[in-house]
């Protein structure tokens, strides 16, 4: 593989980080070990974009304590970052332009020009053939998830197809294994993610490490301790502020997820 040129890599999370948690950040530490051990990229950046709160997910608190969070939990990283941008939305923004959004700000300036989607640029991205990368100059950007989030593809009216096309083709997924899961399986069951299971990079977590926002959650509203599951940092912001209380977990709990909202009704073939 002498002569071959290493591609440049941004790595972006996107979810609740309700609150954030150790195995978030170690997500961005295997990533980088995996795709550095092909030979083929070399990982320049990690960025965690916390979901705004117009997606209205059940317990989910508001986004300056996330972002807050967030940013305590990376202060002593040298090369992972938050960033606000997705949380500030008036309403929530599919994953899809997310994505396109900080490939956009990875680019050279003078090639940014399109940085937001209008219906006419929408329309003519939708007509491009989705392919592994979109040479402008910049950094490559591959979105980093759990294997949760890559099973949540088959969850109907939560994503778009298009939009999972324009991921998995056009950027590329960095997907770290959980206990109990099996990507290769699920990528093996869809025609979509096997038609781009090239771009699809899974890699093993084989000290596994079953952080649950949910039952950390859980724990601060029992009044147990989650040192060690988070850092200390955050441990600290969550007690100053009181936040994870019974009544913060019944946040939206009569609220239809924005995503179930904006697609319940649309095709999603």
């Amino acid at each position: 593989m002498d002569g071959h040129k290493i591609t440049k890599v941004v790595l972006l999370a996107c979810g609740s980080f309700n609150p954030v948690t150790n195995m978030h950040l170690r997500m961005f530490e295997l990533a980088r070990d995996h795709l550095e051990d092909t030979g083929l990229y070399r990982v320049v950046k990690g960025i965690i974009s916390p979901v705004g709160d117009a997606y209205k997910k059940k317990g989910l608190i508001e986004a300056c304590h996330r972002l807050e969070m967030a940013r305590l939990s990376t202060e002593n990283s040298d090369w992972i970052t938050v960033d606000s941008w997705e949380s500030l939305q008036p309403e929530w923004v599919e994953t899809a332009k997310v994505v396109r959004h900080h490939y956009d700000q990875l680019q050279p300036a003078e090639q940014t020009d399109d940085d937001v989607d209008t219906v006419k640029y929408a329309k003519k991205r939708r007509a491009e053939k989705p392919s592994h990368r979109t040479k402008r100059g910049g950094p490559h950007l591959m979105l980093l998830c759990g294997a949760d989030v890559l099973e949540s593809f088959g969850v109907p009216n939560l994503w778009k197809q298009d939009d999972i096309a324009a991921i998995v083709g056009r950027y590329g997924l960095v997907c770290i294994t959980r206990s109990g899961s099996d990507p290769h399986k699920f990528i093996h069951g869809s025609d979509m993610l096997w038609k781009y299971r090239k771009n699809i990079h899974v890699v093993h977590e084989w000290v596994t490490n079953e952080i649950s926002a949910t039952h950390v959650r859980q724990s601060l509203r029992r009044g147990r301790s989650v040192r060690y599951l988070l850092p200390d940092a955050v441990v600290r912001y969550i007690q100053e502020q009181g936040l994870y209380t019974a009544e913060s977990e019944q946040k939206n709990a009569d609220v239809i997820l924005a995503p179930l909202q904006r697609y319940s009704g649309a095709s999603t073939s």
